[in-house]
This record gives C-alpha cells, structure tokens and sequence, in this order.
C-alpha cells in the first residue's frame, strides 16, 4: 500500500531558512562537465569498480540528476555524481541530466560535503527487500529459502533482545550460506533453529547459521534425517552454547566463535542422533 509523505513527529527547524537560489533542471554535454580536485575525491579501486556496475546495468530510471556549479569558460564543476557522469560516458552518452545551483567554490565544497556526509545509510537488509521487490532472481532464491524455514528478514535493524521467532537481519550470511550450501542445508539449518524449542526468537544470527550449516553440510545424513534431527535440536540451548562460546572473550570474534558453536553443535548431534543412526542402520 503506497503512503503519503508525512511531517508528523518532526519538529519546525529553529535556524533560519536561506535555501539559496531555487536550482535549474537541464541536459548539460559531458565534454561541459569538469571535477575540482580541491574538494573532489580521487576516483579510488572502489569507485572504479563502481563506475563499471553503473556502466554495465546503465538504466535512466536509477540515473539520480548531477549537481553541477557553473564556472569560467561555460562549464560546469561536478559537485554530486562525477561516478554515474563516468559510467555514462563509458555508454557514448553525450549529455546527462544536471541540477544546477548557484555556488562559488566554497559553497560547492560545502555542498559536496554534505550531499556525502550526510547519507542517510541502506541496510542490507532494505537493498534485499528493494531488489525482491524489482523481481531479482537471487533475492526471490533467498526468500523462498527462508519462508521454507518460517524466517523473515527485517526492514531495519532490530535489537537481539525484541526480535521475534524467525526474525533475522543477516541476510549477508543468509546468501554465503546458500551459495556455499544450497537450499536443503540451508532450510534445516534455518529450521534447526525456528521449528525447535520455543522458536528461539533472535538466534536467527550470522555465527549460528554458519555453524550450523557448516555442521549439517560435512554431515548430509544428519540434515536428512527429517523430525529425528529436530527432535535432538530441541535439547539444545543456544544461549548456553553462545555463553561458553564467548567466554573468556573481550570481543566477538566471529570466526572463533562460529568453529566453537560447530564443535559444539557437532558434539550435540553426534550423541543425540546416535541412537536413531544405528536403528535406521
């Protein structure tokens, strides 16, 4: 359901408001456009790898306008967008859509600036509820995965403590795992944890997740062996093992953590499922 911008729950700003002159929309030629190296960035490996993702899935309806300042000579100073301005190059695009203000050199500094530090972040969690939206094969993959496993994946970040059964926001550690696992590792690893015990709400984690998947992927006979497996789950306390886990720990280590909840996952299952493995056999 599409909602109305709303003001409500903000407060009237108490400085003065001196917006400056109202800003020119305008198609502006590429060759017009130029970069102040005294306020704007070095194009770094990361903004290069940037320009080439832009490039290669070059569509007009993700192309933000450009903030440009007029300057000597007819051209414009580049304030905000020099990366999209690049990667449109890079597709013979000869002039690109530009918002542009009225600024000296100082005033486009101070602009840059704040265009670039003053970003509100996206979680991952929102760029995975974006592209799930936009029909993404790898994000309808994912979420298919966890509605299998009655996992839900959070629009914002979430303190550990009020999350509900099934809830998660590590979608990062969601997506190794089912590239590096697949899905049916994936699912019960999920459900080793939703479908047992009382659903244990907020241990949806990256570290548990991993173990698990680590644990269940080196042994198939145990992800497959259906109701049994969770049946032995149900025994196993994830605030005890993530305690011992983290004792003696300053910090969260997350690698050590992880082969320490393996080992004890393992352990777990190696004498939960005893009985049933040499009953099957």
């Amino acid at each position: 359901m599409l909602k109305e911008l709303s003001t409500e729950g903000f407060s009237t700003p108490s400085s003065p408001f001196q917006p400056g002159p109202f800003p020119m929309l305008q198609w502006v030629e590429v060759q017009k456009l130029v970069v102040d190296p005294e306020y704007q960035r070095e194009m770094s490996r990361r903004g290069v790898s940037n320009v080439r993702r832009i490039s290669e899935n070059f569509d007009w309806s993700k192309f933000a306008p450009v903030i440009v300042a007029p300057v000597e000579g007819g051209r414009f100073a580049v304030v905000d967008g020099q990366h999209r301005t690049t990667a449109a190059m890079l597709r013979g695009i000869e002039s690109v859509p530009c918002q542009v203000v009225q600024a000296d050199r100082a005033k486009q500094a101070e602009a840059f600036a704040a265009v670039n530090g003053h970003v509100t972040k996206t979680t991952p969690q929102q760029l995975f509820h974006a592209r799930l939206t936009a029909g993404d094969p790898q994000a309808k993959e994912l979420a298919e995965v966890c509605a299998a496993a009655e996992v839900f994946i959070t629009r914002r970040n979430l303190v550990q403590a009020k999350m509900r059964k099934g809830q998660t926001q590590a979608v990062g550690a969601l997506r190794r795992c089912l590239d590096g696992h697949g899905r049916d590792t994936l699912i019960t690893a999920l459900q080793c944890i939703t479908q047992t015990g009382d659903g244990n709400p907020g241990w949806v984690r990256a570290t548990v997740v991993e173990a698990l998947c680590e644990v269940l992927g080196e042994n198939v006979h145990w992800r497959d062996a259906g109701g049994a497996l969770l049946q032995a789950m149900d025994n196993f306390d994830f605030t005890e093992a993530w305690d011992e886990a983290m004792s003696g720990r300053n910090f969260i280590l997350a690698p050590a953590v992880q082969h320490e909840l393996a080992e004890r996952l393992r352990k777990h299952l190696t004498k939960a499922l005893k009985p049933a493995k040499a009953k099957a056999a």
